[in-house]
């Protein structure tokens, strides 16, 4: 698959610049990345979002605080915890800052940091071919597919999790049609999945969230396939809010659920999804999505970013080790995630 994808962040070995997915479509805008506070006021604020990315992007802030500290590993590893808690859902951020803690406990000095993350960047990209691939094979050709919130090359370090899968197949003749999600209340869907399929060829028709159950109704979806924030022991996937729901409507009209992701967002180490702590971030989001700058009186909203999706509701999670299918077990879970 020639590879002709959008980038989320870049390197030059000395700078992080990060594309501001917050501006997307309008205007293509990189911001440089010098330190680590601006590093995570960036993932906070969703200049950049998607669970790969942004583990890329803590990897790469931790060199950058490694400059800053030098041989202060103390004031380093204080550094890692703050970034560690940046947004507490994606476990590919945690994974990524573990990665680098190892690195310095075992002597590493800012070259080894450095190859590390580009190492973390470069094993991304290569997952994502693998997705690709493998999720691709799933699809009967004829097949119509819908995808939710955006989970292509702004979310990853690649060609994407279960975009790469999406545009994968439509190359190869299997798709009639491809449906995207708006995804509110950031529009995720609308703003970045539309246009990196609109940069890849792909034709798209963009729905509200409501219009999925009809979609399905009608017989026009074969595939959900999303992407994951954390996948746990027991198969439960934290992901974009609203994909709960789209599971359950796959069940209810017999249409395959896949889930697309790197081996490094499985956590065996969490029994289930009631263990993942789920964010919420501030309700104006929702307000401003409408245009209002603020409610009215005694109205409040609730604005839950992730849900936890059952194991038992999915027909397959794609990694780049291989395919799993339900019954999800610990132990597969583990063995998928190299551990």
């Amino acid at each position: 698959m020639t590879d002709h994808h959008a980038e989320a962040l870049r390197w030059d070995g000395q700078s992080l610049f990060l594309l501001d997915q917050r501006r997307l479509p309008a205007e293509e805008r990189w911001l440089p990345i010098p330190d680590l506070e601006t590093a995570i006021k960036a993932i906070q604020d969703l200049v950049v979002r998607g669970a790969p990315a942004i583990g890329i992007t803590a990897a790469y802030a931790a060199v950058l605080a490694a400059r800053e500290h030098g041989e202060h590993a103390v004031a380093w590893m204080k550094d890692m915890a703050r970034l560690a808690e940046a947004r507490p859902t994606a476990v590919n951020l945690r994974w990524a800052v573990q990665r680098m803690i190892a690195v310095r406990e075992e002597g590493g000095d800012l070259d080894a940091l450095e190859a590390e993350a580009r190492s973390i960047h470069a094993r991304d990209v290569a997952a994502n071919r693998a997705m690709a691939r493998l999720g691709s094979s799933l699809i009967l050709p004829g097949s119509g597919v819908l995808t939710h919130c955006n989970t292509g090359s702004l979310a990853t370090g690649g060609v994407g999790t279960a975009l790469g899968v999406i545009v994968r197949a439509w190359r190869e003749e299997r798709l009639t049609s491809v449906y995207a999600d708006e995804t509110r209340p950031w529009l995720q869907g609308s703003r970045l999945t539309a246009w990196e399929f609109h940069r890849e060829g792909v034709p798209c028709s963009v729905i509200v969230e409501a219009a999925a159950a009809s979609l399905m109704r009608e017989g026009r979806i074969h595939w959900v396939i999303t992407g994951a924030d954390r996948i746990t022991a027991n198969g439960d996937v934290a992901n974009k809010i609203g994909t709960y729901s789209l599971a359950v409507l796959a069940r209810a009209h017999n249409v395959g659920f896949m889930v697309v992701a790197p081996s490094s967002t499985l956590d065996p180490d969490s029994p289930s999804g009631d263990e993942v702590p789920i964010e919420t971030r501030d309700s104006g989001e929702i307000w401003r999505t409408a245009g209002l700058t603020e409610p009215l009186s005694g109205i409040d909203a609730w604005n839950p970013v992730f849900d936890i999706t059952p194991g038992e509701l999915l027909s397959a999670i794609v990694t780049e080790r291989g395919v799993l299918r339900p019954p999800f077990t610990e132990s597969a879970i583990r063995a998928a995630a190299g551990r």
